[in-house]
């Protein structure tokens, strides 16, 4: 359990830098122009959906409870997976 608990809580920290992140991407799409603004704001939308499907399956490992952390592992790290790819191509 305590690699689970390391994972978990390294995990809700990346997540909150992440949220960080996203926050100020966010404050950011309204200096763009108007044309950048509309694929920037697109960009962002899909980031933020990845965001949330990343957090709400942290939630759902939390919440499942110890030693279920195999069970749902693969889709934590599907989402987060997609969740860092989304963020790396909005910032190049």
């Amino acid at each position: 359990m305590d690699t689970e608990n390391a994972d978990f809580g390294k995990m809700e920290a990346e997540l909150r830098q992440w949220s960080t992140r996203l926050d100020n991407l966010l404050a950011m799409a309204d200096v763009v122009g108007t044309t950048a603004r509309l694929d920037y704001r697109k960009r962002l939308d899909d980031l933020k959906a990845k965001y949330d499907a990343a957090e709400a399956r942290l939630i759902e490992l939390k919440t499942a409870g110890r030693g279920r952390w195999d069970t749902h592992k693969g889709g934590v790290e599907t989402a987060w997976s997609e969740l860092a790819k989304a963020f790396t191509k909005l910032v190049k």
